[in-house]
């Protein structure tokens, strides 16, 4: 795969994946001694998730060694079992000092069990290092309001694209409202062309229907009480309506006749989108990468982007986006003394502007707030903007619900939205159900 996400780069091809593997194998045996638990302390053990931006940790690890005394040491895990060896590895004297990670829900386990440093004082000792970062961003890494992460990849919203070519055979516009998304639906249902692509085997892709339904219809604070833990969030009336309204979508013809059985992983929706055989399809930032690597011409000259529009009566921001904001870097509690400071260091260290330089060198668009200066340097300066200013706007930047939530609940929430999709759950039924499995 191609996309920039970690989250959606879960497929590499079989060759691939076995030299990673095998690399991955080497690395971690090889840190074992130099971990929290260890005794080098000349080194910081740093674990990155492994994919086509890792490049730029290498660049940044290779800048810090040459400033520091402390050198850090650069472990690149493959994406397919990164989380499973993190999960593992903490608490063991075989886990990192520093490591990537989602925020929110990722984190929130090793954060009960105060497995994390308390970034709070760095920010207060250092404000500089807190203006960096586009404050929604840098929120939606924080859990229980403290910071224990700092942003440290591109921004990943969940953009509406379309394809140009299908809108103007159609004489068609971008929506700019709820209601020109619903007429829109109907005119591409008369041309034979299915309105959105949706990968329907990979719940994922549905689940950033139901965020940006529940943020448009009952704002941000309805997520964010359930990922406080209080169950009640499901009982929102936002909940339900959104519930009615992905069956009402679905029952319109709105994602097609096929959508079950269409994947995003083997680039199965992206595929029909760019091929015109679909007009639309909400997907997160890294859609345009992929594009490019994949439909070049396509994503040159026929890829489109919108946001995602307001819904009427609806108590959410308009303005509000949902996605990845960012990935982060985090300090494991249990490093200690010089190789603590030498962490911190690292962190702080990697939000430099030459790192800003290197993600948009990479097609990213950084999350730091100086970025702006920057963008022109993008491989496509306009797609940069948007995604940066549709950012810096935002109140409120919702992390994926499938990461904001503890990982243990990810099964069952992947399923009650595949089931709603699927017709296997009514929407009274899809609220019953989060309730019941959403601890």
């Amino acid at each position: 795969m191609t996309m920039r996400t970690p989250r959606s780069r879960s497929i590499l091809r079989a060759s691939t994946l076995a030299a990673a593997l095998l690399l991955a194998t080497t690395s971690l045996s090889a840190c074992g001694s130099s971990g929290p638990g260890g005794s080098d302390d000349d080194s910081i053990d740093v674990w990155v998730y492994q994919d086509a931006s890792t490049k730029v940790q290498r660049a940044v690890v290779e800048r810090f060694n040459k400033t520091s005394k402390v050198k850090a040491k650069l472990t690149e895990v493959p994406g397919e079992g990164y989380s499973d060896k993190m999960r593992t590895s903490m608490g063991t004297p075989n886990a990192p000092d520093v490591f990537f990670n989602w925020g929110g829900g990722s984190i929130s386990d090793f954060v009960k069990e105060d497995m994390l440093v308390d970034l709070g004082p760095a920010f207060k000792k250092d404000p500089e290092l807190q203006k960096a970062f586009i404050p929604s961003i840098l929120k939606a890494g924080a859990v229980n309001n403290t910071y224990y992460g700092i942003p440290m990849r591109g921004m990943q919203p969940v953009i509406l694209f379309y394809n140009k070519k299908v809108f103007q055979d159609a004489g068609a516009r971008p929506p700019k409202s709820w209601d020109d998304l619903l007429g829109l639906i109907d005119t591409f249902k008369k041309k034979d062309v299915t309105p959105f692509a949706l990968a329907g085997t990979d719940p994922w892709t549905e689940l950033m229907w139901v965020e940006y339904l529940v943020d448009r219809y009952g704002g941000a604070d309805v997520f964010k009480r359930i990922q406080s833990g209080d169950a009640s969030g499901w009982d929102d009336p936002a909940v339900l309506k959104t519930a009615e309204t992905i069956k009402q979508l679905v029952d319109r013809g709105t994602f097609g006749k096929n959508y079950k059985s269409v994947n995003y992983t083997a680039d199965g929706a992206s595929t029909l989108f760019a091929k015109g055989k679909a007009a639309m399809h909400l997907m997160g930032s890294w859609e345009y990468a992929n594009q490019k690597a994949n439909q070049p011409d396509f994503a040159k000259s026929g890829l489109g982007w919108t946001d995602f529009p307001a819904i009427p009566d609806g108590k959410g921001d308009p303005k509000n986006v949902v996605g990845n904001p960012t990935n982060y870097w985090s300090v494991n509690a249990k490093t200690k003394g010089k190789k603590r400071d030498a962490a911190i260091e690292f962190v702080k260290f990697a939000a430099k502007q030459d790192y800003s330089k290197d993600l948009i060198s990479n097609g990213d668009v950084p999350a730091t707030s100086d970025a702006e200066s920057l963008l022109s340097e993008h491989e496509n300066p306009t797609y940069a903007r948007f995604q940066y200013d549709l950012v810096r706007a935002a109140p409120s930047f919702t992390l994926s619900w499938d990461q904001a939530l503890s990982a243990k609940n990810t099964p069952a929430l992947h399923t009650n939205i595949q089931k709603l999709f699927n017709g296997q759950l009514s929407p009274t039924g899809f609220v019953a159900a989060m309730k019941k499995d959403i601890k």
